[in-house]
């Protein structure tokens, strides 16, 4: 009997211990859970936090009854302390400060990403009694929920633009909150063109968010009674003051290698867990998976790119591998979708800066255009602002970025660029595709097509 023990209740230490238990009924799966929520979407946060999501226990994936019936142990409220690679041997440590030695066989780390702390004055002496709120796990979320029902916020600030900032801003928003977000960079969601998160920022700004990019926060000080203070600086030079009941910090996290690192596993990207192809570690027996370690990304190599989808298929691999298999992990594209009120933002593979500092001997173009998501006499039909890159070379598709309404089939239809850019397709190839059509749907070239048409216009294929 093979024994598999999981460190991490999210994504990959689950998507771990159902692989192992479904490949093997008979062997022994233990995941060990730093807190009481195993196997819950951190990425479902603020679609509870607005109300859409009527309870919180509907974030989870699975039940606990549901995750006990397959047969694995899951042990909450339980810390992963130390890992003994040598004696295959895992320290845990209970709630109640009890220690305890876990034999394995096999070992996957899934500790996960936390949030990062920006260095801004006074922040480290503020938090959620302060009404000073990061967001990363089920516990930050309470905290938050529980500063929304006693502080009753009129207003709100949110630090950082990229997904989780922007759902936020939503969410809050239709919690009847009025937010201010503050991002550093020239534009919102900056994973996608400047020109397209000018949309997005037109949307949050027609929702009411009053949005200041090329602003960055100095300070977040106690004001008046418990009002808050943040103090930044513009785009022009100029200062910038906010009175605020609230303060969400949402600038990104780090991987959480702590425990593998002390145990000697080697670090790799942006100091995130080094893993090959089959999740294994530089430790014996150990594998690792999810938001602390390395991407295998397949047009950039070895990256660091913390996605939820990206967390279960290398989960997945590393639990395979955990009872002796033999499966690779097929790699990243960086698929990304978000939506912002009523305007999806969506990309895969690369932009044309990204491509260029690849290293490859690429020639990378873009070409922007504005296919309709339909028959333009059907009722309803909406442009979708579509930005392609290719190799101006070979034709090689390299990366497709979208937005558009919501009822524009953004994310299917960047699915399609994704599958295209995993099989390694050209651009001018995309119009063989046999897609769907029917006028309420779509149209006889589909609108992914009329991008990728666009671009051959203008920069022509081999």
């Amino acid at each position: 009997m093979t024994r598999v023990i999981a460190v991490g209740g999210s994504d990959a230490g689950i998507s771990a211990a159902l692989r192992a238990r479904e490949l093997d009924p008979h062997s022994e799966v233990t995941v060990v859970v730093a807190d009481a929520y195993p196997n819950f979407s951190i990425c479902g946060i603020p679609y509870y936090v607005s109300g859409e999501v009527g309870h919180w226990s509907n974030l989870a994936h699975r039940t606990a009854e549901d995750l006990a019936a397959t047969g694995m142990n899951v042990r909450i409220n339980t810390r992963a302390t130390h890992i003994d690679p040598a004696g295959k041997r895992l320290t845990v440590r209970d709630a109640d400060g009890r220690s305890e030695e876990l034999p394995y066989d096999a070992l996957v780390v899934g500790t996960g990403a936390v949030s990062v702390l920006p260095p801004i004055e006074g922040l480290a002496g503020l938090g959620p009694g302060q009404g000073v709120h990061l967001l990363h796990s089920m516990g930050d979320t309470f905290e938050l929920q529980r500063s929304i029902d006693e502080r009753q916020p009129a207003n709100a600030v949110i630090i950082g633009a990229g997904y989780i900032g922007l759902e936020m801003a939503e969410a809050l928003t239709t919690r009847g909150i009025s937010v201010t977000q503050i991002e550093a960079l020239p534009e919102v969601l900056p994973t996608v063109d400047g020109e397209l998160g000018a949309l997005v920022r037109d949307e949050l700004v027609a929702h009411g968010v009053d949005v200041l990019t090329g602003t960055t926060v100095k300070g977040i000080f106690r004001g008046a009674g418990d009002r808050l203070r943040v103090e930044a600086t513009g785009a022009d030079g100029s200062p910038v003051t906010r009175e605020t009941d609230l303060v969400l910090v949402v600038v990104g996290v780090r991987p959480d290698t702590t425990l593998a690192a002390e145990a000697g596993a080697e670090l790799g990207f942006r100091g995130a867990i080094a893993v090959d192809e089959r999740m294994r570690t530089s430790l014996p027996s150990v594998y690792a998976a999810g938001d602390c370690v390395v991407t295998h990304h397949r047009m950039l190599g070895t990256i660091w790119l913390p996605l939820g989808t990206t967390a279960h298929k290398q989960g997945r691999v590393a639990g395979e591998n955990a009872l002796g298999g033999d499966r690779l992990f097929a790699g990243s594209l960086g698929t990304q979708v978000v939506k912002v009120f009523d305007l999806v933002a969506a990309r895969t593979g690369l932009r044309e800066h990204e491509a260029l500092a690849a290293g490859r001997d690429w020639a990378p173009v873009t070409t922007a255009s504005n296919p309709d998501d339909h028959k333009a006499y059907y009722p309803g039909a909406t442009p979708i602002a579509a930005r392609i890159t290719g190799d101006s070379g070979s034709g090689l598709l390299l990366g497709a970025q979208l937005v558009g309404r919501r009822t524009a089939e953004i994310s299917k239809r960047v699915d399609t660029y994704a599958t295209a850019l995993f099989h390694g397709m050209s651009v001018d190839g995309i119009s063989d595709l046999d897609l769907s059509y029917t006028p309420p749907l779509g149209s006889p070239w589909d609108a992914v097509q009329v991008a990728t048409q666009a671009w051959v216009r203008e920069h022509g294929h081999k």
